[in-house]
């Protein structure tokens, strides 16, 4: 069982939470629920109500939407220390994704009308988070520019170093990292087609740099993706 003080401890990791108060933590923590899911577990879906928000404590998910195609786009990873559903802290809109679990996955849960009582009670917190959810704001769109100048190669190479980085958070070794995605969910991710995605890999595994399976890829040398970045 998850302890206050542990959900304290992984609320702190969070870019979200990360200005609160020792006493505000507590109390965020205090509401938690811990939840565990099997892999490939629907969270929720795209137009479910959003009453709660997550963050990871083991594991890895996705946020996804289905084109009317059928083609599956991917919007975002999410490893340990990582929020999704945030949202649902300050209203009860419905889902605009829906995210589903990669691998068996930990996380703890924070009910949207838990979270309002607490910043009706204590408007410190209320604060802190929007400001928190601005700065967050600001920092996607600042990535969004600079891949607009950046080569597929550079935005592949960030994305890989991105997931190498939570990885290694949630206890794996800095080298032959073991990363579970599919060479279409980096594309998306980097906002490239598959076919140059996958092309640049290649060239990574000629390197010596990351080799790939099913489903997954070893970066060997997480420290030689820097120079593929321009």
């Amino acid at each position: 069982m998850t302890t206050t003080a542990e959900s304290a401890e992984l609320l702190r990791r969070v870019p979200v939470f990360e200005a609160l108060a020792d006493e505000d933590l507590l109390r965020v923590a205090e509401v938690t629920i811990a939840r565990r899911f099997a892999r490939s577990a629907v969270i929720f879906r795209k137009g479910d109500d959003s009453d709660s928000c997550y963050i990871v404590r083991s594991g890895q998910v996705r946020a996804i939407r289905e084109n009317p195609d059928g083609r599956i786009i991917t919007l975002a990873h999410f490893g340990p220390g990582d929020i999704f559903g945030e949202l649902a802290m300050f209203d009860s809109e419905k889902r605009s994704a829906t995210v589903e679990t990669l691998q068996d996955t930990e996380a703890i849960t924070v009910l949207g009308a838990d979270m309002r009582r607490l910043m009706r009670r204590h408007p410190d917190i209320a604060m802190k988070l929007v400001v928190s959810l601005g700065r967050r704001l600001r920092v996607a769109n600042e990535r969004l520019a600079r891949q607009s100048f950046q080569t597929v190669q550079s935005r592949v190479a960030v994305v890989l170093g991105d997931l190498v980085r939570e990885a290694v958070a949630a206890g794996a070794a800095p080298t032959d990292v073991t990363i579970q995605i599919t060479q279409a969910d980096i594309a998306q991710l980097a906002g490239s087609s598959r076919e140059s995605a996958s092309r640049f890999l290649e060239t990574l595994k000629r390197a010596g740099v990351l080799s790939q399976g099913r489903g997954r890829l070893v970066i060997h040398d997480p420290a030689a993706l820097r120079g593929y970045v321009f």
